[in-house]
């Protein structure tokens, strides 16, 4: 399935790709120009939050705070009773 949208861009870059790319592999080459960058900013976000996660200091953090707020009444059990 495919879907059309519309982006806007600096004059000069559109006349060097239209003098550049044929008209029948813009779409395509525009595709794989954006899918490289989509897995490549998703890459950095999954680096970013491994190394979080995998974070000494929030884990002594969150000792902290479970320490401080593990003990907040609720019942926590999922097992079911």
């Amino acid at each position: 399935m495919t879907a059309k949208v519309m982006f806007s861009f600096p004059d000069q870059l559109v006349a060097r790709m239209r003098a550049t790319i044929p008209s029948r592999d813009r779409s395509k080459v525009l595709a794989a120009l954006l899918e490289k960058e989509i897995n490549a900013r998703e890459r950095n976000l999954y680096l970013c939050a491994k190394e979080l996660e995998e974070s000494s200091e929030l884990k002594d953090e969150m000792v902290v705070w479970d320490n401080d707020f593990g003990q907040d009444g609720l019942d926590n059990d999922t097992k079911e009773k």
